[in-house]
Formats: C-alpha cells, sequence, structure tokens
C-alpha cells in the first residue's frame, strides 16, 4: 500500500544541444503537442517547455537571458564566490598575523 502512488525519481540525463534543437523543432512544426513529443522521447514535459523557451529566447523571440548570457553569468558568479573565499582568507591570516605582531 505505500508505495501506491509514489514514483522513483528519474535519474539526472543530459542531452547534446543537437537533439534539444531537434527536439524544439518537432514542436514549433505543430504537427504534435509538446506533450505527445515528451513522451514520444521519453521526456519530462516541463523540459520540453523550458528548451523551447529557451531557444525562443536565443532567437530574440522573447525576452530573457540568451544560453551564452547564462552562461557567462555562472562564470562569473563562479569566480565571485571564489574571490569572496580568497578575501576571507587574508582577512584572518591578516587578523592572524596582527595577534602574532603584538
Amino acid at each position: 500500500m505505500e508505495s501506491m502512488g509514489k514514483k522513483k525519481p528519474r535519474p539526472r540525463r543530459s542531452f547534446t544541444p543537437e537533439f534539444k534543437a531537434e527536439i524544439v523543432e518537432l514542436c514549433r512544426r505543430g504537427d504534435r503537442s509538446v506533450g505527445q513529443i515528451a513522451k514520444d522521447f521519453d521526456l519530462t514535459e516541463t523540459a520540453v517547455r523550458l528548451w523551447v523557451s529557451q531557444a525562443e529566447t536565443d532567437a530574440g523571440e522573447r525576452y530573457g537571458l540568451t544560453s551564452s548570457e547564462r552562461e557567462e553569468l555562472a562564470t562569473l558568479r563562479r569566480e565571485n564566490r571564489r574571490l569572496r573565499e580568497d578575501v576571507e582568507v587574508l582577512k584572518r591570516a591578516t587578523a592572524f598575523f596582527a595577534k602574532e605582531t603584538r
């Protein structure tokens, strides 16, 4: 009785940009619904809708961050986090050496 209604989480998969572009193209043709395409390719409907939305943003049809802008933002955030950690280490070292010289 416990297992009724509970689904196992699907393992995280990654897809090539070419595959995503092919799925987006199928959605744009309009032959089948997004839900049907997702089902046919064993994908989640949410993922397919996100791919379509991102493709529209990249093409300038929708407002938002393009894929390259998202990539740059992620890189800058990683670098910013690393630099903040470096500054924190330097603050601790400065405090340690200031204590030692007294």
